[in-house]
């Protein structure tokens, strides 16, 4: 999950608050996007592709990389099509570690999982433990993913076990439910990420197609995301706090794709390089 919001700057707490295309997006030959595919024709980033991250703002399109993450509640499946159109493929944001009150699926998820606050003003921990119940709950949002034509997934808040809940969760209970929303992905003909969760990649990153991880450079944890790497697997990093000039020599030795952002996580950014140009949006 993201850093909880004791360590956000001011600016952060005021701001806080998928099969195939039907014009065959899926089907886009693999060096439109610089990436590889794994089995079964489910698209697999190679690492070092570049990337926009936004899940904030007016969606800005006009981005030249090659993989946009954004959020999969707020956009259309025209906004997706229109990223294939440009050549563009596109992960899904969920969260499905933490309920979140303003989903227009709120209401279904019962108080008996609701745990306790993530540290993000109306978010709450889940109770992995219950798959009875969140499985159903997940696959519709998956569904809602596919059938809105995204390439993949990005799911949120996958380390819970690492954090108070207020459930007793395991890091065994965290492993089976990370790999149900993988499997969950897979079966819809999507990619799905692992999102930080660094303990348990080497037991996780034969389930997973990529990772997205969140200031690695900055807590000194990005050698841990090299089994991705050797996999062949994209690594998506973003830091927060440090300037480019103290994660990018890193970033680029370990094959990373590195971006610097605001907590916002709106439309600006800062690309190490060789990965965009000039690596920079207003």
């Amino acid at each position: 999950m993201r850093r909880p919001i004791a360590l956000l700057p001011l600016l952060a707490l005021l701001l806080a608050g998928c099969a195939a295309t039907p014009d065959g997006g899926r089907d886009r030959p693999d060096d439109e996007t610089g990436a590889g595919t794994a089995d079964g024709g489910i698209w697999r980033p190679a690492p070092g592709i570049d990337w926009q991250w936004q899940l904030s703002g007016r969606l800005d399109t006009g981005v030249d990389v090659p993989v946009y993450d954004i959020d999969g509640f707020d956009h259309t499946a025209a906004t997706v099509a229109g990223l294939h159109d440009d050549g563009r493929k596109v992960i899904c944001y969920l969260s499905t570690g933490a309920w979140e009150d303003w989903r227009p699926d709120a209401a279904k998820f019962p108080k008996s999982v609701i745990g306790k606050g993530n540290g993000w003003e109306g978010e709450r921990w889940l109770d992995i433990r219950a798959l009875d119940v969140l499985e159903p709950l997940m696959a519709a949002r998956l569904d809602m993913c596919r059938e809105k034509g995204f390439d993949a997934v990005e799911p949120d808040n996958m380390d819970g076990y690492k954090n108070t809940t207020g459930f007793p969760v395991e890091a065994a209970d965290q492993l089976r439910y990370n790999r149900l929303i993988a499997e969950l992905a897979h079966d819809r003909g999507m990619s799905v990420g692992l999102k930080n969760d660094l303990d348990q990649i080497p037991e996780l990153v034969d389930d997973f197609d990529f990772a997205v991880n969140e200031q690695c450079a900055q807590y000194d944890e990005c050698a841990d995301l090299t089994p991705f790497i050797e996999a062949g697997k994209a690594v998506f990093h973003v830091e927060y706090e440090l300037p480019t000039s103290e994660f990018c020599a890193d970033s680029r030795r370990l094959r990373l794709s590195s971006l610097l952002k605001k907590y916002e996580l709106g439309v600006w950014r800062e690309a190490c390089q060789p990965f965009n140009g000039p690596g920079r949006t207003p």
